[in-house]
């Protein structure tokens, strides 16, 4: 398990926001701070709340809305869902599937995030 921080721009339907991501290879999904995600975009409700672990033992966490919102990273564009949290200590958490679904990897000895240019071009096949 891996955390970077870095730098990043959120943008929704509603507005936009940058904020320190905290880039966890230990977090399942993607999760961002509710009072962030309502000056961002609509929430929507899950069809059903999912619960995650906590790293305390025995804590956990229910999430019961969801946004989709675009994401940038060094000038890159990237988008995918963010679940929403009422107390989350961070604005915002890149987890494991976002960074395997757009091929990020962490850098732990630089501390930064790298990206495959590769990924960034949009294609339709």
């Amino acid at each position: 398990m891996g955390i970077v921080t870095k730098r990043v721009r959120l943008v929704g339907s509603k507005g936009e926001h940058e904020t320190e991501g905290l880039f966890d290879s230990g977090a399942s999904y993607s999760f961002i701070r509710k009072d962030v995600a309502e000056r961002l975009e609509t929430l929507l409700p899950l069809p059903q709340p999912m619960t995650f672990e906590m790293a305390e033992q025995g804590a956990t966490v229910v999430a019961r809305e969801r946004v989709v919102l675009d994401f940038w990273i060094d000038g890159f564009r990237f988008s995918d869902e963010f679940l929403v949290l009422d107390n989350l200590a961070d604005e915002l958490i890149i987890g494991a599937t976002t960074m395997q679904k757009w091929r990020l990897k962490l850098d732990m000895e630089h501390e930064d995030i790298i990206i495959d240019p590769s990924v960034t071009r949009l294609r339709f096949i």
